[in-house]
């Protein structure tokens, strides 16, 4: 059966300010979107011993934009602090909210930003209870460059008492403007620039493999993101202090998630990401930790379904010939930047794969895909780990 391009409509209202210094216009920035009163949210506290939060507060008070504060915004970013935030923008009123730090930061200012607009309860979004119908203007200063969440409008969080992770999608949420400064992300410990290069990676890879149709061009955009970001972090692992690797390492994270990739493409659908939510739901591991186990071993489990692109993969990826070569490359790489390959790794028992499959499933379910993932499938998955 032929397959043709798809026809598509490709819109994305981010504005990008990259380079040195950037973060320091924050307040002039927010200011010329005609925004005067602000809620900022951070993480636990690192951009505080970094300077960056001082350098925040004095480029907001410079440009007249008042604030209210909201921190404490963990890794794998929680519903209740969500919540809290919601409460806080309804009191104080504020016009927009503003989130300086990684991807967990930025999926929480755009979880609060629709919350603070409905009525009910924000989770209605996350388990498709509801639709986004208008959300507050969000902006962003990154210190990470991992989930693309500058220039989409996706969001991921974990329920406290469900451990259900579900995500969001809507170009409401896509930020008016995100500041993306190299510098600000070279304190990133190794792990974490390791976990950040597997989750740009596993953007582009899982619809390559599972799409219907994928023009030779998207094959070629996808894969040349993967093998630069190879060559960036190889790099950076070395000399963290590279700011042309780490500038060309951010902007690649970026483009792997802003819609640009899958474009065109028919079918196409995020099962590694589907199980990963399990995991980091039930054991808090770093996202990108847990994707590494995954990846290989649903490429071993699903190669079979799409054997040609497979092989495509392997040999313009590593200039190799096997489906099966190009796989266990990817996951020596993984290994060789230290990311672990198997739930062993990550301190997780062989007994616990009925439970994450279980987690998984409902995810599944929630997102559309339990036809092709059944709960024996994502066990067999989960067993190749």
């Amino acid at each position: 059966m032929l397959r043709f391009l798809q026809d598509f409509s490709y819109y994305n209202p981010t504005k990008i300010e990259f380079g040195r210094e950037k973060e320091k216009e924050i307040g002039r920035y927010i200011k010329e979107a005609g925004i005067t009163k602000i809620l900022f949210v951070y993480g636990m506290g690192s951009i505080k011993k970094s300077g960056l939060y001082d350098e925040t507060i004095i480029s907001l008070n410079k440009h007249g934009i008042k604030y209210e504060e909201l921190d404490k915004v963990v890794s794998n970013p929680l519903l209740s602090r969500v919540n809290d935030g919601i409460k806080l923008a309804r009191e104080t009123e504020v016009q927009a909210i503003l989130g300086v730090g990684g991807g967990s930061v930025a999926d929480t200012i755009k979880a609060i930003a629709v919350g603070v607009k409905y009525d009910g309860d924000v989770w209605d979004f996350f388990s498709n209870k509801a639709v986004i119908k208008e959300a507050l203007p969000v902006f962003t200063v990154m210190t990470l460059a991992a989930t693309a969440s500058e220039m989409n409008g996706n969001s991921v969080i974990t329920h406290d008492e469900t451990k259900e992770k579900f995500s969001i999608g809507s170009v409401l949420v896509n930020p008016v403007l995100s500041v993306i400064n190299p510098e600000l992300m070279a304190s990133v410990s190794k792990d974490y620039l390791a976990y950040s290069a597997v989750d740009a990676i596993a953007h582009v890879i899982e619809v390559y493999f599972t799409a219907t149709y994928h023009s030779d061009f998207n094959s070629r955009l996808v894969e040349s993101i993967i093998k630069s970001m190879m060559r960036t972090t190889e790099i950076l692992l070395k000399n963290p202090n590279d700011y042309n690797a780490r500038g060309e390492f951010a902007w690649i994270a970026t483009q792997a998630l802003n819609g640009l990739t899958p474009s065109g493409t028919e079918g196409g659908s995020f099962p590694n990401h589907m199980i990963e939510h399990a995991l980091s739901a039930l054991y808090n591991v770093p996202h990108g930790a847990g994707l590494s186990v995954v990846i290989p071993a649903w490429m071993k489990w699903y190669k079979e379904k799409n054997i040609a692109q497979f092989q495509r993969f392997s040999k313009e990826v590593f200039g190799l010939k096997t489906a099966d070569e190009g796989i266990y490359a990817l996951e020596a790489w993984f290994e060789k930047i230290d990311s672990p390959v198997t739930l062993k790794g990550l301190k997780i028992p062989k007994t616990d794969i009925p439970d994450i499959a279980k987690n998984a499933y409902v995810i599944a379910k929630t997102w559309g895909y339990d036809k092709e993932n059944s709960l024996q499938n994502i066990i067999e998955v989960l067993e190749k780990a």
